[in-house]
């Protein structure tokens, strides 16, 4: 397989690979494209729960983005995990080098099994000095409420918050619908020239750990390898679903999804 494109994938590690750095470079990977990382934080967790979280230097992180693409120029960024402001600074101050028009950052608050990884004070800085500069922000029900300060109890309400978010700056939002308890999962892709919902049969499983950060990831794939936006959405929300349906059933948590599902295992290796 030829590699199609470069990511810099801007995130925090999850030692139990289901979610963070890993599924992002998984994801990548399985997708065709080469994967490049600033860490920004090591979690100790697993399927059950986050234990701890050690926070990286926000120079280091800086020097990792900048040290990375001065050799590497990325085609696209994936933004993940920043549970400060002065990693949120570090990173903003980073991007203005780089200078990468396709970034893609999921807004990561809660860890699937409920543990906060962001202070309220990051939230603040994060929306002053970062969620403008990206090309699509990918919050979740929940992160959207804190991000527009608004309650979200159904698809009208999902549209009124996007709209909030659009008016503050954010060029294009995906705002997820798998919080909602319904049959089908509704995500909604919003600028300011249209409005797209992807509708998909909800899949019933306690395994989705990862599901965000290999959401955000499959986009900024797509999208570094030429293809339009909303296009690179409906790829990478297709990707995720079959991840989730096959997903390999590990750990007495929230377990993680399959990222291989897209890897055709050449014959002579079987």
């Amino acid at each position: 397989m030829k590699i199609k494109s470069k990511i810099l994938i801007i995130a925090g590690s999850d030692s139990s690979g289901g979610a963070g750095i890993q599924a992002d470079i998984k994801t990548v990977t399985a997708l065709g494209s080469y994967a490049m990382t600033a860490i920004t934080a090591v979690t100790v967790q697993n399927t059950k729960g986050v234990r701890s979280v050690i926070p990286i230097k926000p120079k280091e992180i800086e020097k990792q983005i900048l040290f990375t693409c001065e050799d590497i120029r990325p085609s696209g960024i994936k933004i993940g995990m920043l549970h400060s402001p002065q990693v949120i600074n570090s990173v903003a101050n980073a991007l203005k080098k780089v200078k990468v028009s396709k970034i893609v950052l999921d807004p990561v608050m809660v860890a699937k099994g409920g543990a906060r990884l962001i202070s309220r004070s990051a939230i603040k800085t994060l929306k002053n000095r970062l969620i403008k500069k990206a090309y699509l922000i990918t919050p979740n029900i929940p992160e959207a409420e804190v991000l527009t300060k608004t309650k979200i109890r159904n698809l009208k309400d999902m549209v009124n918050a996007a709209n909030i978010l659009l008016k503050s700056g954010v060029k294009n939002v995906l705002l997820k619908g798998g919080h909602r308890n319904a049959e089908f999962t509704e995500d909604i892709l919003l600028n300011k020239g249209e409005i797209k919902i992807f509708k998909n049969k909800k899949i019933k499983t306690k395994n989705t750990h990862g599901t965000g950060c290999t959401l955000s990831s499959a986009i900024v794939t797509f999208l570094s390898c030429g293809k339009p936006l909303k296009k690179s959405c409906e790829l990478a929300i297709k990707y995720v679903n079959q991840a989730i349906v096959s997903n390999p059933n590990f750990g007495k948590g929230h377990g993680p999804v399959n990222h291989l599902n897209s890897i055709i295992i050449n014959k002579k290796f079987k």
